[in-house]
């Protein structure tokens, strides 16, 4: 399994970026997938999640304003950000595993992990 994340970048607050996240390995049938963030002095947060029928859970802080896709013919993982803050200004991961690993947002539930693509948004 390999995962490789791009679309970072810096951006003003109340702007729009789209992270894509490569993928290889895997069936996207069988596979939950998610999109983490790590920020200094942070927790890895858990931002959303989609499984292998496209159902979807996002953390109350992105509700609304990140969407999560997947685009199975081209094998990648998508994280549409509009309306960003200074407070989304994190490196981003996507993450994968099997369905019944957990399929949550908590980082055990994940054993794949991308190298991360870093997020900066300013104020």
């Amino acid at each position: 399994v390999q995962l490789r994340e791009s679309g970072g970048g810096s951006v003003q607050a109340g702007g729009s970026l789209r992270l894509s996240c490569a993928t290889s390995g895997f069936s996207y049938n069988s596979y939950c997938m998610a999109w983490f963030r790590l920020a200094p002095g942070l927790e890895r947060e858990g931002v959303v999640r989609i499984n292998g029928v496209d159902a979807t859970i996002y953390a109350d802080s992105v509700r609304g304003r990140f969407t999560i896709s997947k685009d199975t013919g081209k094998n990648t993982l998508y994280l549409q950000m509009n309306n960003l803050k200074p407070e989304d200004t994190a490196m981003y991961y996507c993450a994968a595993d099997y369905w019944f690993r957990g399929c949550g947002l908590k980082q055990s539930d994940y054993r794949y992990w991308g190298q991360g693509t870093q997020v900066t948004v300013s104020s």
